[in-house]
Order: structure tokens, then sequence, then C-alpha cells
């Protein structure tokens, strides 16, 4: 009986001593013996320690880089929070050059379910143009007008420096616009469309006078749409009406004795592809046109460019002589009798 408490005596102290020395191999080591972590879980906790909070930004905005993408959803009760989100975080003039870039205007703001936003706005939009800022090829050129179908853009140079670019609605697959040089016509302030009496067409240059077919303000609903016409915003429908020159006729109007601005209409545009300015988001000059190729487009056509200015010019100055000569002449009194 002594005995067998002994040893029951023996082995508990045993035990006890075991543990005490344990217990200074873990605190000697520093683990942790209740809980046991994973690699995997070390990982995710120093990630969850090294997240640096980013600036809160609208939920619909995907960045990345330059051009940012801003998502409308198809819901329209979604669209609705989310256009009012960007209108709240963009003013009236930076929603009016972010929906130039993506081709559309206040009207159609919703017939894109992606809108291409740079990072940095500029309104007036030079900062993205396409076109390049200088071409020598057209130094001696005093206006000069280009509208790309590939970009649906619009370029305006003065003696080799790009001035003013922007978006257009040009002719849809079924009535595309037609191609190549061609100088400025007639314009009118308001004309109505001889395809539909409907159709009210402001500020509107003829540019190809068999056809009908000019630049005038109209829809942009962010594609080609027009029955061959060149559709543009109200502003710069506006500045070109008032910027490019007409033709000069002769006496009776039936032929023409001078050419008014060099137009020129180029490329084709990708049916059925991405809409090119959605390119951006990926590389910010994919729409650029090289100074290279615009100079392949221009050269063959710069000497006839050049003689319809030189006529033009002797031709208005010619006008402006004899109208000065007019005014000078005294006019005939006519004669008073006595009473």
């Amino acid at each position: 009986m002594k005995k067998s408490f002994l040893y029951s005596l023996i082995l508990v102290l045993f035990l006890v001593s075991c543990k005490k020395e344990i217990e200074k191999i873990n605190d000697t080591l520093g683990t942790d013996t209740t809980t046991t972590e994973s690699p995997t879980e070390k990982t995710d906790s120093i990630k969850k320690d090294s997240v640096v909070k980013k600036e809160s930004v609208p939920p619909a905005m995907q960045e990345t880089g330059f051009y940012n993408a801003f998502v409308l959803p198809k819901d329209k009760k979604l669209r609705d929070s989310v256009y009012a989100a960007f209108s709240k975080k963009y003013n009236e003039r930076e929603r009016y050059a972010i929906l130039a870039l993506n081709r559309l205007d206040s009207k159609n703001k919703w017939n894109s379910d992606t809108l291409v936003v740079p990072a940095k706005i500029d309104t007036t939009l030079m900062a993205y143009s396409p076109f390049p800022m200088q071409l020598d090829v057209l130094s001696n050129v005093k206006k000069f007008v280009i509208f790309s179908y590939p970009i649906q853009a619009y370029g305006v140079y003065s003696n080799g420096s790009l001035v003013k670019w922007g978006p257009t609605s040009m002719g849809k697959k079924t009535a595309q616009t037609t191609r190549g040089l061609t100088f400025a016509n007639w314009k009118k302030k308001l004309s109505i469309s001889t395809v539909s009496s409907e159709w009210k067409l402001p500020y509107n240059f003829n540019i190809f006078n068999t056809g009908g077919i000019g630049w005038h303000q109209y829809d942009l609903p962010g594609y080609p749409a027009s029955h061959s016409c060149l559709r543009l915003l109200k502003n710069d429908a506006q500045w070109l009406y008032s910027y490019a020159d007409t033709w000069i006729l002769n006496p009776g109007g039936a032929t023409t004795k001078a050419k008014g601005t060099a137009v020129m209409v180029f490329g084709d545009y990708k049916w059925g592809h991405r809409k090119p300015w959605r390119n951006l988001l990926d590389d910010p000059n994919a729409n650029n046109i090289s100074v290279e190729e615009m100079n392949k487009l221009i050269e063959p056509h710069i000497e006839k460019i050049i003689k319809e200015q030189e006529n033009r010019e002797k031709v208005a100055d010619s006008i402006k002589a004899a109208k000065a000569v007019e005014i000078q002449e005294p006019a005939v009194k006519p004669q008073v009798l006595a009473p």
C-alpha cells in the first residue's frame, strides 16, 4: 500500500516537472502553443496590414491611367443615380468635353454604356487631339478643314497650325459621306433638308453641292448616323460657319468664279467593331493620326489647294476694289428748282 502511494507521488512530481520544462522551452523560443497559423494565413495577415487606403472614387469609375472608364448600368434607375454622381463630380463644361470625346451631345448622353473620361479634363479638348499640332505641308494654306471617317472627328488648320478639333457624326453605312478633296460652297444659318422638311439644319455649310452634303448642327449619337452630311455640336457648327470661306459666283450665279475653303474627307469607319475612342482606355495614342499619314493625304493636292486659294484672294481683292470705287464716286445731286 505504501509502495503504491509512493509510486503515484513520484509519477505526479515527474509530470509536473515535465510541464514546467516545456513551458520554459516555449518561453525561450517565443512560440504560442495554443494556436497554429498556416503560411497562407500569415501571408494574408501581412497583406491586410500593408493595405494603403485609396482616395474614394465613384463606384462606376474604373481607373486605368490617362483615360478612365465611367460605366453606366443598363437599369434606368441605377443609370440615373450613377449619372447624378457623374454630374456632381464634373461641372457643365467638363461634362460637355467628356461627351464630345465620346462623340455624344447632351441629348444623347444615354447612348453609351461606357464613357471614356480623361484623368485630367481639358475643356478645350486640345490636350486630346488625334490630329498633329503642326503640319508644315500646310504652312502656306490659310484655312484647311479635314474630317476623319475612322475616328469621327474633324480638325482645322491655319497656316499649318491646328487651331481646333472636335467630334462629328458622318454618313451611316448605307449613306456614307463622299471622300476626297472638295471646297466649301454656300452657307445658310438655317436650312431645311430636301429629304424631309422636318429636318432643320442650323449653321449649314455646303461642301458637295450636287449631293447637298455639308456640315451643320444635329444630333451626335456616338456613331456615324447621318444621311451623308457631317453632323457637329452646335458650338462647333457656329464656329466653322464663321471661320470657313464660301465660294464666289460669277454674275448670274450659274458658274463659280472662286472656290471656298479647302475641305478633305478621308478614311473608312470599322463598322461593327469597338468604337475607336474606347481604344483610348488601352492606349492614349490609339486614335492619333501621324504627320506622315497626314502628309500622304494632303501632299498630292497641295498644289491645287494653294492655286485655288490664290485665285480666291485675287477675286476677293478685285471685288473689294470695285466696291471701294463705287463708294468714292459722288452721287449725282438732284436739281432743286427755285420757288
